[in-house]
């Protein structure tokens, strides 16, 4: 385990107390867990670091702080001193994650750290409830949302880019004219995480199991076509990958979302979501 500006590099041996605090909040720590469980915490084959806070009470085996550094930064547990060796560490690199998010008291204790070196942001986003779901849907599930095949990414591609751009107001094929984000997207289809309703070639729905760990599975990336919305699609789709995850896969289902987005937050309860944390996403 390597030391550096107060907070220490973890590594495979420290596994079981990494375990323990991802096991304290298994819907907070869907992303990360959803990493670890696959790939130990070796950097190479994580995809990124976890860091954890120094303490003087490290040798009990309890992790004070934790902290996933990868295309994301990810602060999942710490008071204000862990913060600090977490941005000490931070600071230390050139920033190369293209948002900070995770529980909304970790991620703003963080950013207060981190905005007079990284800022300004391009936005803040500073409440965002953590739902969560467990049961039966609340509401009839669309039949016709399916897992979407790999011979059809040429139809959900720009469902999937359009979905982008009007969530997090950027267009992910700028940069390398969008080979990453076709990447990323062909690898959810191939895993059976993206989810559609076709009408004839059209994608007028759609939704991607985000990260999928032994337990939780995180929904992400809820869109319907601008002219099919107010006709309930939105919930009876989502109803549908919340089925799939609950009754298929024996995982609690969850997602996050805006609180100012009302129709959202409506459609969500109405299915039978449940707030269970608060979230906070910081975009560059």
């Amino acid at each position: 385990m390597l030391r550096l500006a107060g907070a220490r590099l973890l590594g495979d041996r420290d596994f079981a107390a990494v375990r323990a605090v991802l096991a304290a909040d298994p819907v907070a720590s869907c992303m990360v867990s959803a990493r670890v469980e696959v790939a130990g915490l070796d950097p190479w084959r994580l995809g990124g670091e976890l860091w954890a806070a120094d303490y003087r009470g490290w040798g009990s085996g309890r992790l004070p702080g934790l902290c996933f550094s990868g295309p994301n930064l990810i602060p999942l547990r710490g008071n204000a001193s862990a913060l600090r060796s977490f941005a000490d560490r931070a600071l230390r690199r050139q920033r190369l994650c293209s948002s900070l998010v995770g529980p909304a008291e970790q991620v703003l204790g963080l950013w207060d750290q981190l905005a007079g070196e990284w800022g300004p942001a391009r936005e803040v986003r500073e409440d965002q409830p953590l739902m969560a779901m467990d049961g039966r849907t609340e509401v009839a599930v669309d039949p016709l949302v399916r897992p979407v095949r790999p011979s059809e990414i040429e139809q959900y591609l720009p469902a999937a880019i359009a979905m982008f751009i009007e969530e997090v107001g950027a267009d992910p094929c700028a940069g390398d004219g969008g080979a990453s984000y076709r990447a990323r997207v062909a690898e959810l289809i191939a895993s059976g995480r993206a989810f559609a309703r076709f009408e004839g070639r059209e994608v007028v729905f759609k939704a991607e199991i985000g990260a999928l760990s032994r337990t939780v599975g995180q929904i992400q990336g809820v869109w319907v076509r601008p002219d099919r919305r107010g006709h309930g699609l939105g919930r009876s789709g989502t109803a549908a990958v919340v089925s799939h995850l609950v009754n298929g896969l024996g995982r609690t289902a969850s997602l996050y979302v805006n609180s100012f987005n009302s129709p959202a937050l409506a459609a969500y309860r109405a299915i039978g979501f449940r707030q269970v944390g608060r979230y906070a996403t910081v975009l560059f």
